[in-house]
């Protein structure tokens, strides 16, 4: 198998996005090509730069046109998409183009706490409202429907009663931290 070209579609800050970078650089088999956001504030797109990784902005009506993103993957030999805090959905000839290599970080224990809605500091809030006493991180494949792709990989980590919401988001980030860049690296290879 050649160089696997990942680009990494990111909406926010990107503490994902800079671990991946990282974590890929030097390697022979999986290069960070492009990173993709949704908004041109997001500060991942500073981070990209930072570490010398092109970006483009893609609002989302440019998103949903194939004759938009196609090219901008194509002209960048992108054969897999990793989606770090993507709040977009992401469209079908997208998924066609790619099957089974798109895949998406959640920071839950799919298929709870999924869909919708359910991004960020909003599923850290439902977790604790529900008074569960673990969370985690869950790698799926990207289908049409939100949040409801195969799952690859889920990584857990007990909370309790005392944890603040904030608490809560802190030791899920700790996981994504430790194996996001892992999982995605054995998917790309596969």
């Amino acid at each position: 198998m050649g160089k696997v070209n990942i680009a990494i579609f990111v909406s926010g800050s990107g503490s994902n996005c800079e671990n991946l970078i990282r974590y890929f650089e030097g390697s022979e088999r999986i290069v960070t090509k492009l990173v993709v956001s949704n908004k041109p504030d997001a500060y991942a797109l500073v981070r990209a730069e930072k570490l010398g990784v092109p970006s483009v902005v893609v609002p989302k009506p440019e998103l949903n046109n194939p004759d938009v993103m196609l090219p901008i993957l194509q002209k960048n030999d992108i054969n897999f998409i990793v989606l770090a805090g993507f709040l977009p959905l992401i469209p079908t000839f997208l998924i066609d183009a790619y099957p089974r290599r798109i895949i998406n970080l959640h920071p839950a224990l799919l298929p709870k706490y999924g869909g919708k809605g359910m991004w960020g500091h909003h599923v850290h809030e439902a977790v604790k409202a529900a008074g569960e006493t673990e969370t985690g991180m869950t790698v799926h494949y990207v289908t049409p429907v939100c949040d409801s792709g195969e799952i690859i990989a889920q990584y857990k980590c007990a909370i309790s009663p005392d944890d603040s919401v904030d608490d809560i988001a802190a030791k899920e980030h700790e996981l994504e931290m430790e194996y996001f860049p892992k999982v995605v690296e054995e998917v790309c290879l596969k």
